[in-house]
C-alpha cells in the first residue's frame, strides 16, 4: 500500500514534447489523453497500434489548454481523458458555444494509477473505443415536479413556532403542532395557518404532499383569534399561552367556551376531528420521523431535534421550489406482470424491495409512481419476468457499450477481462480513493459506470460473460440492500459451476464507504480469473430481459466446458428459492380444473386440446407462484432449476386423466378425477341423500333430468330440513 500514485513514468522523450499516435493528426471526433504531469505510463506507440486515433498531453488542463480551445474554435468533437478538470474544460466550451461538442472519460483513476499501469494498453484501447464510437443513450422520457413554497413544519411547538417565524418571509409555512414545550406563546399575529394534533399519514411527493391528522385539543386553532379570553378564564390555569387544553388539570367548568362565545373555536364534543392539508414541502421535526423509508421523498426532511441538521435541511428545501424534471427510470409493462390473477397474489418481489415505496399492489399488476422512483433498479432485478425494465439507459443501450468494451479489449490483445460495475456517485468516488491511495484497478479490470449497481440484473450478469467477459464484479457502493443482488449472483453462479466453467465469475462487493477502499482492492486483486466462454458471443442484448437471458443461456450452454467431460452436461441445474427458472410439480390431488391454466401470467401451463391434460412448457415458467396459489387442491409446487437442452422449450405432460362418461348414455363429461371430486363433496348433501340421487350425480345433465322425471323421486327444496 502507498499513500501517493505511482512515480511517474512516460514514454516520450525528456524534451517535453508531446508524442503523438501515427502522424499525429487529430482525429474526428479528436481524442485528447493527458498523463496528468507525468504521473503514469501512456504506451503511445503500442496504443496506437490497436488502431486508436489519439494524442498525448501532459498538462492538458494548464500550459496544454490551448489545443482543446483550438479544437473547439474549428468546430470539432473532442473527447478529453479527464474529469477531475471536466468544469475548467467544459466553461472553455461554454465561451465557444460548444458545450456539446465536448465530453470526457476518465483515464488516470481508471487505468494510469495502477500497479499495473504499464499492462493498461488494452483497457485504454476498450476505453477510448467506447466513448469515440458509441453514441450517447437515447434520451429517457421523463415527469415534472413542480413544488411552491407551501411548507409544512410538524412538531412540538418550541421548535417549530421557531422555524415557522424565520422561515414567514421565505416560505408560506403552516404548522402542525404535536404537542406542548414549556412556556411557549403563540405568535400574536396570525401570520400563517397553525393547527394541532396528532399526525395519521403522510403520503406524496415533492409538490404534492398530503397530511392527515386528528385533532384532540378542544380550542381549533384555525377559528382562534388569540384573544386570550379563556387564558384567564379557566379556573384551574388548565390552559397555557400556547391554546393547549391540559386535559388533566381541566374540571370540566367550561368557562373557556362561555368566554370564547361567538367566536367557536372551543368545542370540547367536537366529533369532525378527521383533517388534511397539501403541502409543497415537509420539515418533520417529531422525535419520530412521520415516514420510515429507506429512501426519502424528495421535498421531506426529517432532521430530528439537532439544530444545526435542522437549518441544512431548511437550506436543502429552499433548493427545491420551481420546476424539475426528473427521468422514468424504469418501464412497465402491464400484460407481462405476475403480480396476480382474480385476487390470488403470486410474485411479490418489485414491492418487497422498493426503497421508496414506488410500487404497490393494483388489482392483478403493480402501478409505479415515477414521481416516487429514484431509479435505484432493485425492482427490474427481481422481476422474474421483465415486466418492470430499467432504462436509464435500457439494458440494450447498455450492453451495446458492454460489447464493445470487451471486443475493442480483446482486439488490443487483453486476456481475462473483468468487467466492475459501479453507481457513478458512490462507487466513482470509492475507485478514485484506491486509485490514489492504493495499487487502483488491475489491469484486467474495466470499469463500467452505471446509474445505480442494483440494476445490474442477471441478465446483464450472464449476457456479459456471454459476450466474453470471463467475469463481472458490482461494486455495491450506493447500494440500499445487496441482498437482491447476491440472490442473482448466486443463481448465476450455480449455473456457471454446473456447466463446467472453473472459478468464481460474479461477485458483489460489500464497499459502501470511500474509506472502504481497501475492501475493493483485495476484492479484485485477490481474485483469480476464471474459465470463460472459448468463442464470445456476437449478439446483442435485448429488450426483452427473459430473451436476453435465454440468448446467454444458450451461448453458455454451447460453450460449456462440461459439454466434453466424462460425466457431459447435466439434464437439469438446481437453483435457490427465488430463482426465475423452474418446473411446476402436480401430485394425484390435481383433478385438472385447468384453474391454473387461467392464472398463469406466462402460458407456462395450458390444457391440452384433445384431451384432458395439464400441460407445462418450462421455459416459460417464471417461478411466480400464482399457479400454486389459485389451486383448489394444494396440488401445486414449484421447483427451482434449470433445465437444459430443448425439453424446456416444448410442451410435456404434468398431469392426465381418463374421461368420465355418463352413466346413462355414455356422453363424455369430463375428466374423471374432477367429476369424482364433485361426486365426492356433493353426496354428504341432503340433496342427494338417497343412492338414486347420489347416482345422478354420475349422469350428464340431460340424463339428470329424464332420470328424476321417470323415477319421480325428484326432491323439492321447500322439503329440506337443512
Amino acid at each position: 500500500m502507498h499513500d501517493d500514485p505511482p512515480a511517474p513514468s512516460v514514454s516520450d522523450p525528456a524534451s517535453g514534447r508531446s508524442p503523438s499516435a501515427g502522424s499525429g493528426a487529430v482525429s474526428a471526433p479528436g481524442v485528447r489523453l493527458c498523463d496528468c504531469n507525468r504521473s503514469f505510463a501512456i504506451d503511445a506507440g503500442r496504443l496506437a497500434a490497436t488502431g486508436s486515433a489519439f494524442t498525448c498531453h501532459h498538462a492538458l488542463c494548464g500550459a496544454e489548454l490551448a489545443v482543446v480551445d483550438a479544437d473547439l474554435a474549428a468546430g470539432r468533437e473532442v473527447l478529453v481523458s479527464c474529469t477531475q478538470e471536466a468544469a475548467l474544460f467544459g466553461e472553455l466550451a461554454e465561451a465557444q458555444g460548444a458545450g456539446e461538442r465536448i465530453h470526457f472519460f476518465n483515464l488516470r483513476e481508471h487505468a494510469g494509477w495502477s500497479a499495473e499501469s504499464a499492462q493498461a494498453t488494452p483497457k485504454l484501447a476498450a476505453l477510448i473505443a467506447a466513448v469515440a464510437t458509441l453514441p450517447e443513450p437515447a434520451p429517457v422520457p421523463g415527469v415534472q415536479l413542480r413544488a411552491g413554497r407551501r411548507l409544512l413544519i410538524v412538531g412540538e411547538a418550541g421548535a417549530a413556532l421557531g422555524w415557522a417565524e424565520r422561515l414567514k418571509d421565505s416560505f408560506e409555512p403552516a404548522l402542525l403542532i404535536t404537542g406542548r414545550a414549556g412556556d411557549v406563546e403563540l405568535p400574536a399575529v396570525n401570520a400563517y395557518p397553525l393547527w394541532s394534533g396528532r399526525p395519521l399519514a403522510l403520503s406524496g411527493h415533492l409538490g404534492a404532499f398530503e397530511l392527515s391528522w386528528e385533532q384532540h385539543n378542544p380550542i381549533d386553532l384555525a377559528l382562534c383569534v388569540r384573544c386570550n379570553a379563556c387564558v384567564r378564564a379557566c379556573p384551574e390555569g388548565a390552559i397555557g399561552f400556547d391554546l393547549q387544553v391540559e386535559a388533566d388539570r381541566c374540571r370540566g367548568h367550561r368557562a373557556c367556551v362561555a368566554a370564547c362565545g361567538e367566536i367557536g373555536a372551543i368545542d370540547f364534543a367536537r366529533r369532525d376531528v378527521r383533517r388534511s392539508e397539501r403541502f409543497d414541502l415537509v420539515l418533520d421535526l417529531c422525535a419520530e420521523p412521520l415516514l420510515r423509508r429507506v429512501e426519502l421523498p424528495d421535498g421531506y426532511a426529517a432532521p430530528g431535534r439537532d439544530p444545526f441538521a435542522q437549518a441544512l435541511a431548511v437550506q436543502a428545501l429552499g433548493e427545491l421550489v420551481g420546476e424539475f424534471d426528473k427521468p422514468r427510470y424504469v418501464a412497465f409493462e402491464a400484460a407481462l406482470c405476475a403480480h396476480a390473477r382474480s385476487r390470488k397474489t403470486g410474485c411479490t418481489n418489485c414491492i418487497d424491495v422498493c426503497a421508496t415505496e414506488a410500487i404497490r399492489a393494483d388489482g392483478d399488476v403493480i402501478a409505479l409512481d415515477p414521481y416516487l422512483c429514484k431509479g435505484c433498479g432493485t425492482c427490474t432485478t427481481v422481476c422474474p419476468s421483465g415486466a418492470l425494465g430499467f432504462q436509464y439507459p435500457p439494458v440494450a443501450e447498455f450492453g451495446l457499450r458492454v460489447k464493445t468494451l470487451l471486443a475493442e479489449y480483446a482486439r488490443a490483445g487483453g486476456e481475462a477481462a473483468c468487467l466492475l460495475f459501479y453507481a457513478a456517485t458512490a462507487g466513482g468516488a470509492l475507485i478514485d480513493r484506491l486509485a490514489r491511495r492504493g495499487r487502483g484497478l488491475p489491469a484486467r479490470v474495466i470499469p463500467v459506470e452505471v446509474w445505480s449497481a442494483d440494476a445490474v440484473g442477471l441478465d446483464l450478469m450472464l449476457g456479459s460473460l456471454a459476450l466474453g467477459a470471463c467475469q463481472v464484479a458490482v461494486l455495491a457502493a450506493g447500494s440500499h440492500d445487496t441482498a437482491p443482488l447476491k440472490a442473482q449472483a448466486g443463481h448465476g453462479q450455480a449455473i456457471l459451476s454446473a456447466l463446467g466453467y472453473a472459478g468464481e465469475h460474479l461477485r458483489i462487493i460489500d464497499a459502501d464507504d470511500i474509506e472502504h477502499w481497501p475492501v475493493l482492492e483485495a476484492a479484485l486483486w485477490d481474485w483469480a480469473p476464471a474459465a470463460g466462454v472459448g468463442s464470445p458471443a456476437r449478439f446483442r442484448l435485448l429488450p426483452k430481459k427473459r430473451e436476453t437471458l435465454d440468448l446467454a443461456l444458450r451461448h453458455l450452454v454451447a460453450q460449456a466446458p462440461a459439454a466434453g467431460s466424462d460425466a457431459g452436461l447435466p439434464t437439469a441445474i438446481a437453483l435457490g428459492a427465488g430463482a426465475p427458472f423452474g418446473q411446476v410439480c402436480a401430485t394425484d390431488a390435481c383433478t385438472l380444473c385447468m384453474a391454473c391454466t387461467g392464472a398463469c401470467p406466462a402460458g407456462a401451463l395450458r390444457a391440452a386440446s384433445d384431451g384432458f391434460r395439464l400441460e407445462f412448457v418450462e421455459k416459460n415458467c417464471l417461478q411466480c407462484g400464482l399457479c400454486v396459489a389459485s389451486c383448489p387442491e394444494s396440488a401445486l409446487g414449484l421447483e427451482a432449476r434449470l433445465l437444459l437442452g430443448d425439453e424446456g422449450r416444448h410442451a410435456r405432460t404434468l398431469r392426465a386423466a381418463e374421461t368420465f362418461h355418463c352413466t346413462r348414455c355414455g356422453k363424455a363429461m369430463g375428466a374423471a378425477p374432477l367429476i369424482e371430486s364433485m361426486v365426492a363433496r356433493l353426496s354428504t348433501h341432503a340433496l342427494f341423500a338417497t343412492e338414486a340421487e347420489r347416482a345422478r350425480l354420475r349422469m350428464c345433465g340431460d340424463c339428470r333430468v329424464v332420470d328424476m322425471m321417470q323415477t319421480g323421486s325428484a326432491v323439492n327444496a321447500w322439503d329440506l330440513t337443512e
